[in-house]
């Protein structure tokens, strides 16, 4: 009998990641900014046992850009309202490491953190639309380059954990009658002073009783990989074949060895999208009912996101896939150069790769039983340790609560009740020691 449990988390995407799931009959239009549906989807994730929720953001829209992404809510904002409307299930909120302060992250994150009673956790991503930093001219000039926004963040991580070691966790004594509100020994300075960042503290919040929250990054690129080896609790990615996800999950944990961390310690969540039906066919008919809203025009625009919105309507959508060299390798890197690739080996049209792109025909697809089978392969051979859940079809996350979860829970592949009452504790992660209390404990061995 295997030990290992496989997690899910559910992505709350509003309207769809989809360009044109918003059109759909079951689908209301203002998904992307209704606490009520955002409450009702935490809710069946948390009725499903899922280890947690997660907001994916981004920092720049134009009008080509995808509908949910024109108008929705802030992740930490939205996460502090699921917060009071949930029990057992994580919280993890994106947040940018290029257009934001360490400072401002490490506070609100711990906050949430706070407020959810251990439950928080923070998706590190270095924006990868040269666009947003039009909107923070401010502070920076132009948008960094791949390899300088991965430096960036390595350093901006380590500065947020350092802040969240503030206060050992019994600093706050509240000793009324010798009027001491905290132990001065338990506080401590950051004084970080970097390359890119010059951060005093201390941080004006206590940790949470999970210690710190769980850090979780989503690039598959090399610096990627190298950032979630060092820093990563769990890393959202998003490989479609099996075998490239086996790659994928046996490099990464290789790297995590490589900087002396436990290879278990460091969850690996590929998407899921599935679409489910009581037979393939109507799987089919649901696959079919959004493949068919989605018009060459929109497909274009949306296959120009990933290449930094670059515009694919001056190409002639049914000649080979053009030979744009390197544009669109600043942004989406991993995901445009597996793009490249594939219309290079298949021989794809233009068309082909943009409709293909817009409505992929995802890997788990079919009965409850198909997706349910194919789950437990991905998690037996080791591509994945988890998966992070989004939704295709209208209905899918209940479809899968309802009727995929009960089978993974009967052949004792997931959990029936919850664990703990942490993020950490249902990830199966240790609880995060204060870096201060564990070099006291060490002095005094």
């Amino acid at each position: 009998m295997l030990t290992r449990k496989i997690h899910f988390g559910a992505l709350i995407h509003g309207v769809g990641g989809h360009i044109s799931l918003w059109r759909h009959p079951e689908i209301r239009s203002n998904q992307s900014v209704s606490l009520e549906y955002y409450v009702q989807q935490a809710k069946t994730a948390e009725k499903g046992k899922f280890d947690l929720v997660f907001i994916a953001d981004g920092l720049y829209i134009n009008e080509k850009s995808i509908p949910h992404f024109l108008n929705r809510f802030e992740p930490v904002t939205i996460l502090s309202a699921l917060a009071t409307a949930t029990k057992n299930v994580g919280l993890v909120a994106t947040v940018s490491t290029t257009y934001s302060q360490p400072f401002n992250v490490a506070r609100q994150i711990a906050s949430l953190d706070k407020i959810s009673d251990g439950r928080a956790g923070w998706n590190v991503v270095t924006t990868p639309l040269e666009g947003a930093a039009l909107n923070f001219n401010k502070t920076i000039k132009e948008h960094p380059d791949h390899a300088t926004r991965y430096e960036i963040a390595e350093e901006f991580v380590e500065v947020v954990k350092g802040l969240w070691d503030s206060w050992e966790d019994d600093a706050f004594i509240a000793d009324v009658e010798n009027d001491r509100f905290f132990d001065p020994e338990k506080l401590h300075v950051l004084n970080h002073k970097g390359k890119y960042f010059q951060v005093s503290g201390p941080l004006n919040i206590a940790r949470s009783r999970q210690g710190q929250p769980v850090i979780f990054q989503a690039g598959s690129s090399d610096a990627g990989i190298r950032l979630a080896a060092k820093e990563a609790d769990a890393i959202f990615t998003n490989y479609p074949a099996l075998e490239e996800a086996k790659d994928f999950y046996r490099r990464v944990k290789e790297e995590v060895a490589k900087v002396g961390r436990n290879p278990d310690e460091v969850l690996i969540f590929p998407a899921l999208a599935p679409i489910i039906g009581d037979t393939v066919e109507e799987a089919e008919r649901k696959y079919n009912e959004v493949k068919n809203l989605v018009s060459i025009e929109k497909a274009l625009d949306y296959l120009g996101r990933y290449f930094d919105h670059h515009d694919f309507s001056q190409y002639d959508v049914d000649a080979p896939f053009p030979d744009i060299g390197d544009i669109g390798a600043n942004a989406f890197k991993s995901t445009t150069d597996r793009i490249k690739r594939e219309a290079k080996e298949q021989g794809l049209t233009l068309r082909e790769v943009a409709l293909r792109e817009a409505t992929p025909k995802p890997v788990f697809f079919g009965t409850p039983k198909d997706v349910a089978d194919l789950i437990e392969k991905w998690f037996v051979e080791k591509a994945a340790d988890g998966f992070m859940f989004s939704v295709a079809v209208p209905n899918a996350l209940e479809d899968f609560v309802e009727k995929v979860v009960p089978i993974l829970q009967e052949r004792e592949l997931y959990r029936k009740e919850y664990e703990a009452d942490t993020l950490r504790g249902n990830l199966g992660l240790p609880f995060k020691e204060n870096r201060y209390t564990k070099q006291r404990q060490l002095a005094n061995l």
